[in-house]
């Protein structure tokens, strides 16, 4: 089998295009969460603590350097960890937000497992089966 029709098989394959929509939908859903983390939580909570802005929150370890122009020579080297704590809160609401997700699978899985089937009616042979053992026994 040719290298492009083993590849057309492994990609038509249901499993690889239910990840594929997976993965689009976790990309989206991702970048929901940053919004809101970003532009809706993170907010008030500078707010809070005094007008703080998070991605601003940072530690410069060397100094830009600029000529005599006003022109960067060198970049400034900082660390941002304040951004750090935007995306750890990020990945805290998505984590959460999946764990709810399974969990209410979870709980639907076991409602259908709980609901046993109904027996079906016996027939007309069990029935009279049943009879006949019934006078057996007296």
């Amino acid at each position: 089998m040719s290298i492009v029709k083993e590849f057309k098989s492994f990609a038509m394959r249901g499993n690889v295009v239910d990840m594929a929509v997976g993965i689009i939908i976790g990309g989206a859903f991702g970048k929901i969460v940053s919004s809101l983390v970003a532009d809706v939580i993170m907010p008030p909570i500078g707010l809070l603590i005094g007008g703080v802005d998070f991605t601003a929150l940072k530690i410069v370890i060397k100094d830009g350097v600029m000529d005599s122009a006003g022109k960067v020579v060198s970049e400034s080297v900082s660390l941002n960890y304040g951004n750090f704590i935007q995306v750890t809160i990020d990945f805290l609401i998505i984590a959460f937000a999946i764990f709810l997700l399974i969990k209410g699978m979870n709980n639907l899985k076991k409602k259908e497992e709980k609901a046993p089937a109904a027996a079906p009616a016996p027939s007309k042979e069990e029935l009279l089966l049943t009879e006949i053992r019934d006078l057996l026994k007296k």
